[in-house]
């Protein structure tokens, strides 16, 4: 499962956070925080993933099941690209090298969509950075890694979107009349 979706400019100004396990706004902070320290400092030729920062890490006390376990975030991955870096924490029952290939999708979308995108893009169309990662991921479940499909999802939302609310004369006098107050 992904617990977290998370975007950072090289500064590490957030452009996206999401996170899909419940977590205080306080833990949130510190965790996008420690997260970004690691992966900044790490040169390019080291490899994408990160054990997670104790903050999160599972704790040896207590009655837990290995079920509970395999269902605790244990993993950083992350790719760098230009001013951005995108960054899954996840449990260890996902594939590290699948986490690497939904993040290549992630960028792949928004560059189709964006045609060359940059870090203003998801500053100013932050709607369309969500609503390409809620075609990829609900819930935290993977639910579509296909390039077309995605982008295509996340353009028929926007067809969707800017359709006129009154649009087939609902108000009585035609298509595209609005009938007042």
């Amino acid at each position: 499962m992904i617990n977290a979706v998370l975007v950072f400019n090289n500064n590490g100004q957030p452009r996206l956070t999401k996170f899909y396990t419940q977590l205080d706004t306080s833990v949130q902070q510190r965790l996008i925080s420690e997260i970004f320290t690691l992966v900044s400092a790490r040169p390019n030729s080291a490899c994408n993933f990160l054990p997670l920062p104790p903050l999160l890490a599972p704790s040896s006390s207590g009655n837990s099941a290995t079920a509970q376990s395999n269902d605790v975030p244990s993993l950083v991955t992350y790719r760098h690209y230009a001013t951005l870096y995108f960054i899954l924490i996840s449990t260890s029952t996902e594939s590290p090298l699948a986490l690497l290939d939904l993040i290549q999708v992630f960028v792949e979308a928004l560059d189709r969509l964006f045609e060359n995108v940059c870090e203003l893009d998801l500053i100013f169309n932050f709607e369309v950075l969500h609503a390409v990662l809620g075609e990829m991921v609900v819930g935290g479940i993977v639910v579509e890694t296909g390039v077309e499909r995605v982008v295509e999802g996340v353009r028929a939302q926007g067809r969707v979107a800017k359709r006129p609310v009154n649009e087939g004369g609902r108000g009585g006098l035609g298509p595209g009349i609005w009938a007042g107050r």
